[in-house]
């Protein structure tokens, strides 16, 4: 027996369809950073919980949640740029303080040229540094609307989350809500996994990576040590570009010695992973690793840098989506 379609399309059915869509236009462009906010409203708001059990201030214990949460990303994206400037800046003084006044007798060519040669470039390089800042200014306000709705999202979220599902869930039809309420725990799962069983990873091997090469007398030790949990992120890499990138270094300088220890603790911490990651993961959703490898490597395509979370986290919530639809009504109906 055929559903009849137009009793469904009655006109006030029309009407919230048209102003879904018209809403969706509109925020379409700020999409990412909405769904960043809900995705970074999770892990805060049990901070929050647990500081209003303190204060019995509900808007307070969020922003002072949100400080506590997002203070040490904050911190950790100020270091990694202080680390590469003073790298910079080292390799240029490093430079200069070259004895140019021996270099200088000895080359064949008259510096006249070379000093046209370099007003030029420099006028070349002045003219694209003001291109770029013109253009930087140009997205200034569309860089602070999206810090602001960022920062809007994860408060709201945080505070009127169980509201927001409360409300949807009123639309669900009475045999749809059992699989409307299992579904909001496997999306719980996802989270939890991609949480704890990723990030928390790779912080640990990060930790361990900072104690090694630090230990080994690498120059920045931590600094390389971030770098190791920031690969340790991407699936397709882990820790492996680091550890080789000190090993070729070390024999290429002739110190042998560490280069074969440094390529030991680089498999130690290749191998630990494969511990780490299921020991943490294990009590949530199993997701399979092509899955948040796609979600890594197309979320950046799509949603910019935020997609490195975004991704992996839509791909994982979309397959348990989809795995729990087909346990409840397609295996259960069998």
């Amino acid at each position: 027996m055929g559903v009849d379609i137009k009793s469904y399309l009655n006109p006030p059915v029309l009407l919230v369809i048209f102003l879904i869509v018209v809403s969706l236009m509109f925020i379409f462009p700020v999409l990412n950073m909405i769904l960043l906010g809900a995705i970074l409203a999770y892990p805060i708001k049990p901070v929050a919980d647990k500081i209003q059990s303190k204060l019995n201030f509900s808007s307070l214990s969020i922003i002072l949640a949100m400080i506590v949460v997002l203070i040490p990303l904050i911190i950790l994206i100020a270091y990694i740029s202080f680390e590469i400037s003073s790298i910079i800046t080292s390799m240029f003084a490093s430079h200069y303080y070259l004895d140019m006044d021996s270099i200088i007798s000895q080359l064949p060519f008259s510096l006249d040229s070379v000093n046209n040669s370099i007003n030029s470039s420099i006028n070349e390089i002045a003219k694209y540094v003001l291109s770029y800042i013109v253009k930087f200014l140009s997205k200034f306000i569309n860089i602070t609307l999206d810090l602001f709705i960022l920062i809007c999202s994860v408060f709201y979220f945080v505070r009127d989350g169980d509201k927001c599902i409360s409300f949807i869930r009123d639309f669900v039809p009475d045999d749809s809500k059992n699989f409307f309420d299992n579904t909001l725990e496997s999306i719980e799962d996802v989270l939890r996994s991609i949480f704890y069983g990723h990030f928390l990873t790779s912080v640990i091997i990060g930790i361990f990576g900072a104690i090694g090469y630090s230990l080994l007398g690498f120059p920045h030790g931590i600094f390389l040590g971030v770098l190791t949990g920031i690969f340790q992120l991407i699936p397709i890499f882990g820790p492996w570009p680091i550890y080789w990138t000190l090993f070729f270094v070390d024999i290429a300088t002739g110190n042998y010695p560490r280069a074969i220890v440094v390529l030991l603790f680089g498999f130690f911490l290749s191998t630990i992973d494969m511990y780490i990651r299921p020991a943490l993961s294990s009590h949530y959703a199993e997701i399979h690793p092509l899955i948040l490898l796609i979600g890594f490597l197309s979320g950046p395509l799509v949603y910019g840098i935020v997609g490195f979370i975004v991704g992996p986290l839509i791909l994982g919530i979309t397959y348990t989506v989809l795995d729990n639809y087909r346990k409840e009504y397609l295996i259960g109906d069998e």
